[in-house]
């Protein structure tokens, strides 16, 4: 009798503490969600803002010329990169304070350099297109969360993938072909489609309930920078052959 008592109290524990670390996983999936969020929040009003302030009457203004035709559009186009290398080298000495700031500055610089979308594409394909990226990525990273599959094989090949598809864009550079660009496209989007579903589960691994509220806080951070770009690169893929050019 004892020994069933015994037993009893170590189910009874080991589903309370299954039930902890379930709750523990919801909020902090739940904070990378927000804070990816939060990030694409942020970069459409600084795109919607920096289009305003750049585009007006049909003609670019000083702004515009500024940011889109001088040698400082080579700053724009290259200080979101530079930012992702630095948080990505810089996260684990950094305070989860400083290191979300520096996600918002990111998601704002991404805003600025996106923001001649505005200018080659109509505002309805814009934003019907942001829809169609967000149903997929919803989709796709549900799959990632609920799957028992693992998706470790997928990922590389689509990392793989996905530095062919550089090598590929910078060729198209110099050679201009709209075929090539069309099939970097759709490329593009089943890339950053297997990535959405695979960032997804290899976050939800990361997962550890033990850890403290710094390297938990830091954790989200980099899971939502993951999700983050791979939505964003989908919504480019996609925007260049769905979207309507002005």
């Amino acid at each position: 009798m004892a020994d069933f008592r015994n037993y009893q109290n170590r189910a009874q524990s080991g589903a309370q503490s299954g039930a902890i670390i379930d709750e523990g996983l919801r909020a902090y999936m739940l904070k990378v969600y927000n804070l990816m969020a939060l990030g694409l929040a942020i970069t459409g009003v600084a795109a919607y803002l920096s289009f305003s302030l750049a585009f007006a009457n049909g003609h670019l203004t000083a702004f515009g010329q500024a940011i889109y035709l001088s040698p400082l559009k080579w700053v724009v186009i290259f200080a979101p990169l530079a930012m992702v290398f630095f948080l990505s080298f810089r996260i684990n000495r950094m305070s989860v304070a400083a290191a979300t700031t520096t996600f918002w500055v990111y998601a704002a610089l991404v805003g600025l350099s996106l923001s001649s979308v505005f200018i080659i594409y109509t505002g309805q394909s814009v934003v019907q297109t942001f829809f169609v990226t967000a149903a997929s990525f919803g989709a796709l990273s549900l799959y990632g969360y609920v799957t028992k599959r693992d998706l470790s094989a997928m990922g590389s090949f689509m990392m793989m993938g996905l530095f062919g598809l550089i090598i590929a864009s910078l060729v198209n550079i110099f050679l201009a072909s709209s075929a090539v660009q069309f099939a970097i496209s759709v490329i593009g989007v089943l890339i950053f489609a297997g990535l959405t579903a695979y960032d997804t589960q290899r976050i939800k691994e990361m997962y550890f309930d033990a850890d403290d509220v710094t390297v938990a806080g830091r954790k989200a951070i980099m899971g939502a920078l993951s999700l983050y770009l791979d939505f964003i690169n989908m919504f480019m893929f996609l925007l260049q052959f769905l979207g309507d050019r002005r």
